[in-house]
C-alpha cells in the first residue's frame, strides 16, 4: 500500500517558555497521511463504447484535426447541445434536477453511439 506521507518541521512554543527573557522553540515532526478511503479513487476519462456507431467517424477527425483543436470543438458542441437541453426544459417548465437527467442521458447516450470516444 503506497500511502502519501508528508514530513514537517513544524516549529512549537511551549508555554512555559514563554518568557521575558526571549523564545525557545523547539522542533516537533509530524507526518501526514491520506485516509484509506481515498488512497484507491481513480479518475476514469473517456468513453465506455470505444465500438459505437460514430467512433470511427470521430477517431478519423481527431487525427485529421489534432486532438486539442478536436476537443474544444466537441466542447462546444457539448455545451450547445446543454444548452439547448435548458432551453427544452425552461420551455416546458421542468425543474432543474429533470434537467441535470437530461444532459446525464444525453451523456450516456453519446457515449454508447461513440461520440466520446
Amino acid at each position: 500500500m503506497s500511502a502519501f506521507s508528508l514530513s514537517t518541521s513544524v516549529r512549537a512554543q511551549s508555554l512555559s517558555s514563554r518568557s521575558s527573557h526571549g523564545t525557545t522553540a523547539g522542533s516537533v515532526k509530524t507526518t501526514l497521511k491520506t485516509p484509506a478511503s481515498r488512497q484507491r479513487l481513480a479518475v476514469h476519462a473517456g468513453n465506455s463504447n470505444e465500438n459505437g456507431i460514430f467512433a470511427p467517424i470521430v477517431r478519423a477527425t481527431r487525427n485529421v484535426v489534432g486532438a486539442k483543436p478536436f476537443n474544444q470543438l466537441r466542447g462546444k458542441g457539448i455545451g450547445l447541445h446543454s444548452q439547448v437541453i435548458g432551453k427544452f426544459c425552461q420551455t416546458i417548465g421542468a425543474d432543474s434536477k429533470t434537467k441535470q437527467k437530461l444532459i446525464l442521458l444525453a451523456k450516456k447516450n453519446g457515449g454508447e453511439l461513440g461520440f466520446l470516444a
